[in-house]
């Protein structure tokens, strides 16, 4: 029997599906992906006369926000995506955006999917660039924040 080594969690990508020019493999190229995970809410009920416990019943399934991070680029059809999600006219926000999936794969060494999430209708939230510092010699690294309904495990 094949020993089972746990995959690495440093080669991935992220496509972004349904948004208009994601053409380049620049744009599929993240160096962090965060909050690909669920929780699931649960009602406490207390029994009259039981003080030993309570019942814990599941109501919903919760997901957070899914924040992406990257090296900043120039001309991206994804921060062109955040920018048409939130159009301004006058002192009347128009919320003009359409929501996108995502296709985030882990794969192996040699470049095989070992797993993939389908996040559906994600939409964004939050766009913010780090902080620039005279004195470190660091990327300029943009941070996407996005909301999403859930996530599936396709792999």
């Amino acid at each position: 029997m094949a020993a089972y080594y746990p995959p690495g969690g440093f080669h991935f990508k992220v496509e972004f599906i349904g948004v208009d020019g994601m053409d380049s493999d620049t744009e599929h190229r993240f160096q962090e992906v965060g909050g690909l995970s669920f929780e699931i809410e649960v009602e406490e009920l207390r029994e009259g006369g039981e003080n030993r416990f309570s019942y814990k019943l599941p109501k919903r399934v919760k997901y957070p926000n899914l924040i992406l991070k990257r090296g900043l680029l120039q001309g991206s059809a994804v921060l062109d995506w955040f920018k048409s999600a939130l159009n301004t006219w006058f002192t009347v926000v128009i919320y003009d955006f359409k929501p996108a999936d995502l296709m985030i794969t882990l794969m192996d060494e040699a470049g095989i999917p070992v797993a993939i999430w389908n996040v559906v209708q994600a939409y964004p939230l939050k766009w913010s660039v780090s902080e620039f510092k005279a004195t470190d010699n660091s990327t300029a690294v943009e941070s996407m924040e996005l909301a999403y309904q859930y996530f599936e495990r396709k792999m």
